[in-house]
């Protein structure tokens, strides 16, 4: 059971968290001041340490090179005793098995550092293996320009050692570069250990200035976690080495794991600024959710349009223009990159109005192929009368013609020069023309129904709202039953749907997926902790709506955890209640 170590805040695998010692730290840091070995059983027998809450001890151990037989650490391995301080296991990542600490360190750090998938494959397989609740400890490997990326891919805990040997070593350490001292006429920094004159500078001068640029850019990163925004920092800051490129790439690859951890919902906006945003969770998880989950309801032709700076795109004045044309004679879905394609009903969704990208007028390979992919996914799931692409040639064109071709559709172009010129929106009008508009209604329960099945899965909408009546205006819309007794509300902020306990209920009763939690006898009010916690279906994740049941209550509320840290944690908000009734 983890005592001394809590998650706070979560952004994918990177954790915001507090190292609970008598001084309590905030994570990721460097802890090496406050870390007690108590020695390899390799050397020597060793006595079980007193410890003390003032210090974070690493238990007697024997370390494992990289590449050691399997046989051979099972042969020699050492399980943690039980103490009640604040402990570290030793463990490598060949063989990873819960030890009941608070925090577990890798012996075989060294032979995975540079070498991306070396490093994804090692952190991977010891956080899937120790509880969620406990930290990870890479000893003798930080320094400034790596730091970020371990902390990207869930390690907590670090040291300086690597960062003071090098400034000994007359190495000048930033987050982009490892410069030769004698190569440096002036230092580019303003910590404490460069305040005095170049010509003063020493080697002990260098290790205390590397420590400080590792401190500094721990601080960065806990900030970045803290706004949701650590993966736009690493994107820019892995650039520096290629070998940190290669590791987030191989950690996109990952999809299980940080899926599992990445948020379905926040306030913090994307950054599309490099090709890598294309391989983002959040992007991948929208782009799949849209098409195998999203399902058009409308009888009416289908018109893609382009994205547009403004968020939600409706409020932009492109959009607008293309409503006036339009009429509600069409269903709109826009094309964007990076997200891939947006219908009308899920513009609101995240991350569709959570991002900004680098507007060139100029499209990349790797944009258009993912947008072509996207796009030729969501027609061979949605079927279509016909098909209007009011799409400027600027790349768009060429993608709905990839997608035309492939899928041997007859398109209709209606795009003269620009799409909101006075010729090019008379065409979308005129393409439109003796086409039936759908009512408000319509567009309203569909929606509801969208939302639905992108949050919960495919056929969720139905299943859930058939049968119902929306109150208040787009994009705050109330769903109420014919007995006018009100359901959920959709949630602008985020394009989602918020439950009501009747709900709720007619959640659980219905076919759509659930999202339960299970929790021991107590009447929650204001969030559900972590120990509180009996159980968790493993889909959940954090944003997520939730029901909430135990002996004693019922409620419905939003996740703040994902389902297996949930039934793992023994620290922490697990859910957030929002209404609650006592059995």
């Amino acid at each position: 059971m983890t005592e001394y170590f809590e998650v706070h805040e979560r952004d994918g695998a990177a954790r915001v968290g507090e190292l609970r010692l008598s001084s309590p730290r905030t994570t990721p840091a460097l802890v090496d001041d406050v870390l007690e070995d108590a020695g390899s059983l390799w050397s020597a027998d060793r006595d079980l340490p007193d410890g003390d809450e003032s210090r974070l001890t690493v238990l007697p151990h024997r370390a494992f090179p990289g590449g050691t037989p399997e046989e051979v650490q099972a042969s020699f391995a050492v399980d943690a005793p039980d103490v009640d301080y604040p402990s570290v296991a030793v463990v490598s990542s060949e063989d990873v098995e819960p030890q009941g600490t608070d925090a577990y360190a890798l012996s075989d750090v060294q032979s995975v550092m540079g070498h991306g998938a070396a490093l994804v494959e090692a952190v991977v397989d010891v956080r899937e293996a120790i509880p969620a609740d406990t930290a990870l400890l890479f000893s003798g490997v930080a320094t400034p320009r790596n730091v970020a990326l371990l902390a990207y891919a869930g390690v907590d805990l670090f040291d300086a050692t690597a960062a003071v040997v090098k400034g000994t070593e007359g190495r000048y350490l930033t987050t982009d570069e490892a410069y030769f001292l004698e190569d440096l006429e002036e230092l580019p920094c303003s910590c404490p250990a460069c305040q005095g004159p170049r010509e003063e500078f020493t080697r002990e001068d260098c290790a205390d200035h590397n420590r400080h640029a590792l401190e500094s850019e721990l601080a960065i990163v806990r900030r970045r976690i803290r706004d949701g925004r650590l993966r736009d920092y690493l994107e820019g800051q892995a650039r520096h080495d290629q070998w940190l490129t290669a590791a987030m790439r191989e950690l996109d690859d990952q999809w299980g794991y940080l899926e599992e951890r990445t948020p379905i919902l926040r306030d913090a906006r994307i950054d599309a600024a490099t090709g890598d945003t294309l391989r983002r969770v959040e992007i991948q998880r929208f782009a799949d959710r849209v098409t195998t989950r999203y399902r058009n309801r409308f009888d009416n032709p289908l018109v893609l349009v382009p994205c547009s700076a403004a968020k939600p795109y409706s409020e932009s004045q492109s959009h607008r223009q293309f409503h006036d044309a339009i009429q509600w004679r069409g269903h709109l879905v826009s094309m964007t990159s990076p997200i891939g394609v947006v219908p009308q009903e899920l513009e609101t969704t995240y991350p569709a109005q959570h991002y900004d990208t680098v507007v060139t007028g100029r499209w990349t390979e790797d944009e258009k192929e993912f947008v072509s992919e996207v796009l030729q996914r969501y027609l061979e799931r949605n079927e279509y009368p016909k098909i209007v692409a009011h799409v400027p040639d600027e790349g768009y064109r060429d993608i709905v013609e990839r997608v035309e071709e492939r899928l041997d559709l007859d398109i209709t172009y209606t795009v003269a020069d620009h799409p909101t010129d006075d010729e090019s929106l008379a065409n979308l009008s005129e393409a439109l023309s003796g086409e039936l508009k759908y009512s408000k209604r319509e567009r309203e329960h569909n929606t509801v129904r969208a939302l639905a099945d992108y949050l919960l899965g495919d056929g969720a909408g139905d299943d859930l709202f058939a049968d119902i009546q929306t109150t208040s205006r787009y994009p705050k819309i109330q769903v109420r039953d014919d007995e006018d007794t009100q359901l959920a509300t959709m949630v602008p902020q985020y394009g989602t749907l918020s439950f009501t306990l009747a709900g709720a209920r007619r959640w659980l009763e219905s076919a759509a997926p659930t999202k339960r939690v299970e929790i021991d006898g107590f009447v929650p009010h204001g969030s559900v902790l972590a120990p509180g916690v009996v159980d968790a279906d493993d889909d959940i994740r954090v944003g997520d709506e939730v029901i909430v049941e135990g002996p004693q209550a019922f409620a419905v509320g939003r996740a703040e955890m994902f389902g297996r840290e949930m039934a793992e944690s023994t620290r922490g908000i697990a859910c957030e209640i929002r209404h609650v009734e006592e059995k």
